[in-house]
């Protein structure tokens, strides 16, 4: 059984007073966001220590930036999950045996390789026509595997606004790989 998401309101009241740098705000919302916050980090990074670390970061980085957020845009566990996640994703990236292509060896060319490049360089081209949000909509989509709901939650915007900019964004990339 999942455990209950800590009260929006109350929480929104900890970042309050964490933007006027109240340190007991930042110790009273770490006792009750942390567990939650690890628990996703682990799930991400696979292990406790790159999760532990990650979660250091995201609360550093709440206790700089308590004062950008804005009620309006999302609730106050989704900002806070976007943060993490987001620093989940960077340290992924940093962690990455990164191989140059010239190192590769050449493999045997399979029959139609040629069309699966040009398929795959209209397909970048295209992406990079989208907006920013319709682009980490569908990565998030289709590369994390994030369902749109989850989605929402996570970038901290309405579902419906997901779901158009999700289908508008499939749309574009259809007619883009059309033309």
């Amino acid at each position: 059984m999942r455990a209950p998401e800590p009260d929006n309101a109350a929480l929104e009241i900890l970042l309050a007073r964490c933007a006027r740098q109240d340190s007991a705000a930042i110790e009273e919302l770490y006792q009750q966001v942390a567990p939650i916050l690890l628990a996703l980090l682990m799930g991400m990074l696979r292990t406790r220590d790159l999760a532990e670390d990650a979660l250091q970061d995201v609360f550093v980085r709440v206790w700089r930036q308590a004062g950008q957020y804005d009620a309006h845009r999302g609730r106050t566990m989704a900002w806070l999950v976007s943060i993490a996640r987001n620093r989940a994703i960077d340290m992924q990236r940093a962690n990455r045996n990164w191989v140059t292509l010239e190192s590769v060896p050449e493999p045997a060319a399979p029959a139609g390789r040629e069309e699966s490049t040009l398929t795959r360089n209209a397909l970048e081209r295209c992406l990079q026509l989208l907006s920013g949000d319709q682009r980490q909509c569908l990565v998030l989509a289709y590369q994390q595997g994030l369902s749109q709901d989850h989605i929402a939650t996570t970038i901290g915007c309405p579902l419906g606004t997901v779901k158009s900019w999700v289908r508008r964004a499939l749309v574009s990339l259809r007619q883009c790989l059309e033309s």
